[in-house]
């Protein structure tokens, strides 16, 4: 077959499967097969691919239309300009969580010392680290799979990050803090950010295949109301932040309000909700009163 041809075969496989940039991600599956990019479908469309080539190409194909997430097949996804490994242990790296990573670089000065609550694939933090200078910093998750892969995409980017496996901020209670933080004996942070699980649970089922059947459900559930880690990390943040810190938490739809209350009941000063490119409330900062 040639480039064309089995381009038209798998955007006629995934729109019949119901998935929805159907010609898009058959074009994406398609590069990652052959190793082209996007001008060799306009210029070589006619030009005869490898039988080899055309294998794969229908196998991963098959594996889209079963709803399997594109990037769970290509294994990686960009965020922030970088290229980050992604599996099944970890959310997908969405474009609205840059929102929260470009105001929290708004306020990152050099040297300063990051927390990263619900790390994931740490593309948050490893985010924040690649475009500063001499600043440290720790993620942490309840999961050690997605802990696996955060440092795997440190490897990859070449960057020095902690990741401790734990329920919020309970590993920090056992930290060697000499040993891990650059000799300072504290165990105070300049910023936390968290994208949290916040996703009502009754919810959980009516997203899309691509999201409820691959991605980790305790990424996704922030219980009854979408609003369980929130309160605890608002809770339990003060202990762990300087006089003036900031706390950077990206919210769901419609959370905005409930966040903020929570962050100006625990003395969080200055909270502000910022929208993004949507137009949609995105994310809710606030600072610790010095």
């Amino acid at each position: 077959m040639t480039y064309g041809e089995l381009y038209e075969y798998g955007k006629r496989a995934l729109a019949k499967a119901g998935v929805a940039e159907a010609a898009l991600d058959a074009r994406l599956l398609l590069e990652y097969i052959c190793r082209t990019d996007r001008n060799e479908l306009i210029v070589h469309a006619d030009r005869a691919r490898s039988d080899i080539e055309e294998q794969f190409y229908r196998t991963v194909i098959e594996k889209r239309a079963a709803r399997i997430p594109l990037q769970h097949i290509t294994g990686e996804q960009e965020f922030m300009g970088l290229s980050f490994r992604v599996n099944e242990h970890t959310l997908i790296p969405r474009q609205d969580t840059e929102i929260l990573v470009e105001e929290a670089m708004r306020h990152l000065g050099d040297g300063m010392r990051i927390l990263d609550m619900c790390t994931g694939s740490g593309c948050i933090l490893l985010s924040l680290l690649r475009y500063s200078n001499e600043c440290e910093g720790i993620g942490i998750d309840i999961s050690e799979d997605a802990l696996n892969v955060a440092r795997e995409n440190a490897g990859r980017l070449q960057l020095d990050a902690r990741f401790l496996e734990g329920d919020l901020f309970a590993p920090l209670e056992r930290l060697d803090v000499e040993a891990v933080l650059g000799g300072r004996r504290d165990l105070l942070f300049d910023m936390i950010v968290s994208n949290p699980p916040y996703i009502e649970t009754g919810v959980i089922d009516t997203l899309m295949p691509e999201v409820r059947g691959h991605e980790p459900i305790g990424a996704l559930d922030g219980g009854a109301d979408g609003l369980s880690f929130y309160r605890r990390i608002t809770a339990q943040a003060p202990a762990y932040l300087r006089g003036g810190a900031y706390l950077f938490f990206e919210i769901g739809c419609g959370q905005a309000q409930a966040v903020t209350a929570l962050m100006q009941e625990a003395g969080f000063v200055q909270v502000a909700v910022l929208k993004d490119y949507a137009g949609l409330d995105r994310v809710v900062s606030g600072r610790k009163a010095v």
